[in-house]
């Protein structure tokens, strides 16, 4: 296999968990749509990222399904990988900024596949349900922790026929989020992820997290 680097983002504050992350750093030893999605489908991670142009930052997204025009954990993955300022996914130009621990984009809500956003009465709700739960279409299942402080317990389902019955950590359902609820959020998601999100101006939303390198697997 090429050079394929894979990372945890949104990690933990303890930098476990996180959502698997794949990157192929040249794009061009994959030169095709059918070279590009029989990898991400055998990789089988939650995304798989094809690196265009480094220097522009463009990128192509793959679940182990389809081509996505944008995905929040991506792009914060590759924005730390190379440690870039701008990136090119096909929705349109996102910024990135480097904050300590924590790498941020800052994307339009219009960018994100639509889903439902449910609403649990508690956290306990959310944890409680099965991976993933009936019904079709993206779910992103959701309850306040401490709405004072705007911690949010969350889970991640695609409800897709690619594998992926939950997402560990979801930075563009943790987007719609933030445009609908209009705060900032810090969101525990999946088995113990961490989003962090805030409104920003024009309509824009940052989201930030920890990145990692994943371990290698045990042979």
């Amino acid at each position: 296999m090429n050079e394929l680097d894979v990372l945890r983002v949104f990690c933990g504050p303890g930098g476990h968990h996180g959502n698997t992350l794949g990157v192929v750093r040249d794009g061009r030893t994959y030169p095709d749509e059918a070279s590009r999605q029989a990898l991400a489908a055998e990789l089988g991670f939650s995304e798989t990222v094809f690196v265009d142009d480094p220097e522009r930052g463009v990128v192509d997204i793959r679940t182990p399904g389809t081509r996505l025009p944008f995905a929040g954990h991506p792009l914060v993955g590759v924005a730390w990988l190379l440690d870039l300022e701008v990136v090119n996914p096909p929705a349109g130009e996102v910024w990135a900024r480097h904050d300590g621990e924590f790498t941020w984009i800052a994307a339009r809500p219009e960018w994100a596949p639509p889903r439902l956003l449910q609403r649990y009465a508690t956290a306990a709700e959310v944890d409680a349900l099965p991976a993933p739960p009936p019904g079709e279409g993206r779910l992103y299942a959701w309850a306040w922790e401490d709405e004072a402080a705007g911690r949010v317990r969350a889970r991640a389902f695609p409800r897709r026929d690619d594998g992926i019955a939950e997402d560990e950590a979801t930075g563009a359902a943790a987007l719609l989020l933030t445009a609908g609820l209009g705060r900032a959020l810090n969101i525990t998601q999946g088995r113990g992820s961490q989003i962090l999100t805030a409104p920003g101006p024009d309509g824009m939303i940052e989201i930030g997290g920890r990145v990692r390198f994943a371990p290698p697997a045990p042979h």
